[in-house]
């Protein structure tokens, strides 16, 4: 039975840090620029595990733009609501990486079912796809949303499978986060990290994805053989 490859968005196929460029316009500095979208991609996460732990949702949009104001506060950067307002609107149309839609061309062509699988909303991922050119390939957009959950809450790789009709064994986590790529494993999915940094470690909890790969290309090359 052919895989279900269920894949993360915002840093696995959406470039985060494609924000970088309008926050140089706002912020004078390149340097300064890129520190602020990698905290800011951070903050974001935290804020989800936080809501996640407190048991107080929110849709992922309301930590994004959580996180955008507090890295403003604590770098100093001195950016005004408008600016706060544009760059949210930025995050929504950021582009995917090069090697997303080769891939998933790959991919498709042997048969395999791919998936969009996200902490955002169902309305604001598929828009995002859909402006980045990602969403005809994609069989289907799944949202933790539906559960009012974040990843990685064992409850929504469970809400995964359901919303699949695939068994553990037939689904696979594809992702660049490792708390994702452990959350799956946890789950009892199959995982592969996408290592898109040469340099980044995963986290040291005694186990490893399935596959590890430097980018999406790798993936459907080992995935169609």
């Amino acid at each position: 039975m052919q895989p279900v490859l269920a894949f993360d968005v915002y840093g696995t196929l959406i470039d985060t840090q494609g924000v970088t460029v309008e926050l140089e316009r706002r912020l004078s500095d390149a340097a300064i620029a890129g520190d602020f979208a990698k905290r800011w991609r951070v903050k974001q996460l935290e804020y989800s595990f936080r809501h996640g732990l407190m048991g107080a949702y929110v849709p992922f949009s309301e930590c994004i733009r959580e996180a955008l104001v507090f890295t403003d506060r604590a770098m100093q950067s001195g950016l005004s609501d408008n600016d706060h307002d544009h760059l949210m609107a930025v995050y929504a149309e950021l582009p995917a990486f090069p090697d997303v839609l080769p891939a998933l061309d790959q991919l498709r062509d042997t048969g395999i079912r791919c998936v969009a699988f996200s902490n955002g909303t169902q309305e604001a991922v598929t828009k995002l796809l859909a402006r980045a050119g990602v969403e005809n390939h994609m069989d289907a957009v799944v949202s933790v949303d539906d559960v009012k959950r974040f990843k990685p809450d064992p409850a929504v790789y469970a809400y995964l499978r359901a919303r699949l009709e695939a068994r553990p064994e037939h689904t696979w986590l594809i992702s660049s986060n490792p708390f994702d790529v452990i959350g799956a494993t946890h789950a009892g999915l199959h995982s592969a990290w996408v290592r898109r940094h040469p340099d980044a470690p995963f986290d040291p909890w005694g186990g490893e994805p399935d596959m590890t790969v430097p980018d999406l290309e790798m993936l459907a090359e080992r995935m169609s053989r």
